[in-house]
């Protein structure tokens, strides 16, 4: 058994040498590619991001196949950010590797050390003690409310970070009495964005939608909804129903009129329903 495990592990090593030699080979000023020469870490986030979302995808289909394929596309960023990062000496595969290693041991000390623990939550509190006294910060109890949002709102996407700052904020007091005052002001939210649009700079309109968003986003709180799902799940619903639509059409889409789209639209939305 240790022997097969030894063998899968050099038979890994030698799979992530190869990918490493690779992309070393595509960055190459000596027969590389020119568009792999062109990128920047910073002309790669959008690569990044993506590339989660569509793990994060494959995951819930529960295809092995394309988990594989989708980790393997998340994995190439970052061997690709540290190729980058390498050539310009600032650090590389390996120093992101044994960083990580270094701190999974710091992070469990009740694994690789000898401290003992009851519960996952009490392995969640060891954790955010240890990261606040790595980054030298105050630990997480003696942290400002506004502190620990500041981290969500610029480290998490949009709708996940608005969701874990109102729950923060709820859970020290930060919240309506009833269900009511939040319809109120989700109303008054969009009273505010009517006015804007009709009245106001767009920068003005843009920041009366951002709090039309927040207030939206407090009501699936408090109905205990998943806005990320509820998003994701109407946009397969239009793109079924925009399918249903071309393949009733006999012309492309953009030779009918709106009525005539709007006819389309019904006859696809009644089809999927049937089906």
């Amino acid at each position: 058994m240790e022997t097969n495990q030894t063998q899968r592990n050099a038979e890994t090593l030698a799979a992530l040498q190869e990918l490493i030699d690779i992309v070393a080979k595509l960055r190459s000023p000596d027969g590389g590619c020119p568009w792999d020469l062109a990128q920047t870490p910073q002309t790669l986030t959008p690569y990044v991001i993506e590339e989660a979302y569509e793990v994060v995808d494959a995951i819930n289909s529960g295809d092995k196949k394309a988990i594989a394929e989708e980790l393997g596309d998340l994995l190439l960023q970052v061997v690709l950010q540290s190729q980058i990062a390498g050539e310009y000496e600032q650090f590389s595969l390996k120093e992101v590797a044994e960083g990580i290693s270094q701190k999974l041991i710091r992070r469990h000390p009740h694994v690789f050390g000898n401290v003992s623990v009851e519960s996952v939550d009490q392995v969640r509190q060891n954790w955010e003690e240890i990261k606040a006294a790595e980054k030298g910060e105050p630990s997480p109890d003696s942290q400002t409310l506004s502190h620990k949002l500041g981290s969500y709102a610029r480290k998490l996407p949009p709708l996940m970070g608005t969701m874990k700052i109102s729950q923060k904020a709820a859970a020290v007091g930060f919240e309506w009495e009833n269900i009511d005052g939040v319809w109120d002001k989700f109303n008054e939210e969009l009273t505010e964005f009517k006015q804007a649009l009709e009245h106001e700079t767009p920068e003005r309109q843009q920041a009366e939608l951002g709090d039309l968003l927040f207030s939206v986003l407090q009501l699936a709180r408090w109905y205990n909804l998943n806005p990320e799902a509820a998003l994701q799940g109407t946009n397969q619903r239009f793109i079924q129903r925009l399918a249903k639509m071309e393949a009733f059409a006999e012309r492309p889409l953009s030779d009918y009129t709106l009525e005539e789209l709007e006819t389309l639209w019904q006859q696809a939305k009644a089809q999927l329903a049937q089906e």
